[in-house]
């Protein structure tokens, strides 16, 4: 697939693809640091308020570790996606690096507070 130039020349593409890039290894950098190898089946993955005394769940690291799969597939698939609408429509190109945007901070928040509650 050829990138289109106009593409790549775009100021706020560019911008909007900077910023999912930066938060994304954020997000797995952050994520490394707070992970201790040593602790197996320590971590809080799911939290449900709505259960009552049994609303946290337990995983272990790769249950901690696919936050930062999930933020790198987002950046990877949103990405060749607006590659591919953006000779059709600029707009919808930017909107869907934005939602993009969108996902990876969300996981970036919630990975973070996930693992603040150990």
């Amino acid at each position: 697939m050829a990138t289109p130039k106009k593409y790549i020349h775009d100021r706020l593409v560019l911008l909007i693809l900077t910023a999912n890039t930066f938060f994304a290894i954020l997000t797995g950098v952050l994520i490394l640091l707070k992970l201790d190898s040593a602790r197996t089946e320590a971590y809080i993955i799911q939290y449900r308020p709505s259960l009552g005394l049994s609303r946290y769940f337990r995983g272990n690291n790769i249950s901690i570790l696919s936050f930062v799969a999930f933020s790198l597939l987002v950046l990877v698939f949103h990405t060749i996606l607006s590659m591919r609408i953006y000779p059709v429509r600029r707009h919808l190109a930017i909107t869907v690096l934005a939602m993009g945007l969108l996902l990876i901070i969300l996981s970036l928040i919630i990975s973070y507070s996930l693992l603040l509650l150990r």
